[in-house]
């Protein structure tokens, strides 16, 4: 995973849509210049991290490797496809004494069970026995609907009750528990990407993760970042809705591209802890803005478990910006909470 380091003369869209910028936008002011790195993560998720600099090449060849180390890190810690990982050890291990876990891995665990409590249920990273049983995670199942009498046997071992964590030591009650981090832990690294931006001096960029972004500052033109939601259709790339969304993170939760089908039907990656089954209401995306990426990420996909509904209220209910798109017999339905049609680009 190596960075590469060149000049930017676009703007990052959400889920990697582009717009192109006019000569004028793309002059500098005060010998400053967008600047971009990109590389690989987690597999084979693209970062993208924009900022606006006048430091020597010197200089932004090391941030690259800054960035390229701890994104190394986080995903030796967090990942469920790195057998080796601080997680994945975790998830092999069948004891019930406690384990000492990094700071890191803590701060999203307890993150992650603060959410759950919230959104009762709807995020819940002990699913995963429930992804790879669906064939939607690292153990490279045949894309089948698995029995009723298996999935009702998995959902015995899935609950944010069966895993604890105190002092930094991490313990399970079932020795078939399997966290699955996947939809919190690309915004933890935006976080800290965005993080360590802040701590070489940078405070005007942008931080793309697989689509988790967080934004801060200008360009070099002076305008804010500006970001495009893609419209929820398969093999197809266009912009639903532009946003303007100030120093915050965005996240986006669809279920649209990654499926599998069987006689007909379609079946999301995103399982309902609750039934144990894919999602099979009407909401095909949630965008949510927010000033941390590993929250908005989290809540993106908690809403989208909760459906059109229930989802929209839940946001009403803690003043969270969220967008939702559903879809219907006459096309889309949006949805949008008055915090984030503030956000909506005039």
């Amino acid at each position: 995973m190596i960075a590469k380091l060149f000049k930017s003369i676009v703007i990052l869209c959400a889920l990697t849509l582009t717009f192109s910028c006019s000569e004028a936008e793309q002059a500098s002011v005060n010998e400053l210049k967008e600047l971009q790195l990109t590389g690989y993560t987690m597999g084979p998720i693209v970062y993208t991290v924009k900022l606006v600099a006048s430091e020597s090449t010197v200089e932004q060849q090391k941030l690259a490797k800054q960035v390229d180390d701890l994104l190394i890190k986080i995903n030796a810690q967090m990942s469920t496809y790195d057998k080796q990982s601080e997680l994945s050890l975790f998830n092999q291990y069948t004891g019930s004494e406690p384990r000492k876990t990094s700071v890191e891995l803590a701060q999203v665990l307890n993150e992650s069970i603060r959410l759950a409590k919230l959104t009762n249920g709807a995020l819940d990273v002990t699913v995963g026995p429930l992804v790879n049983l669906w064939s939607f995670g690292p153990e490279n199942r045949a894309e089948q609907v698995p029995s009723t009498e298996l999935i009702t046997q998995t959902k015995q071992h899935i609950g944010i009750n069966k895993i604890a964590l105190a002092d930094g030591m991490l313990s399970k009650s079932d020795a078939k528990v399997y966290v699955d981090l996947s939809a919190i832990a690309k915004g933890f690294a935006v976080d800290k990407v965005a993080e360590l931006l802040e701590n070489n001096g940078y405070h005007d960029y942008l931080v793309d993760i697989g689509g988790e972004m967080r934004l801060k500052g200008k360009k070099t033109n002076g305008q804010q970042w500006r970001i495009a939601v893609e419209k929820p259709i398969a093999g197809e790339r266009a912009v639903q809705k532009v946003i303007i969304p100030g120093d915050n993170a965005v996240a986006t939760s669809g279920d649209y591209r990654n499926y599998f089908e069987e006689n007909g039907v379609r079946y999301s990656h995103t399982i309902d802890p609750e039934t144990g089954w894919p999602i099979s209401h009407k909401l095909v995306s949630v965008t949510v803005v927010h000033p941390s990426s590993m929250i908005a990420d989290g809540l993106a996909t908690a809403i989208e478990v909760m459906g059109p509904n229930k989802g929209f209220e839940f946001a009403k209910a803690n003043n969270f910006a969220v967008y939702l798109i559903s879809k219907s017999e006459n096309g889309f339905i949006e949805r949008s909470t008055d915090q984030f049609k503030q956000l909506i680009a005039k």
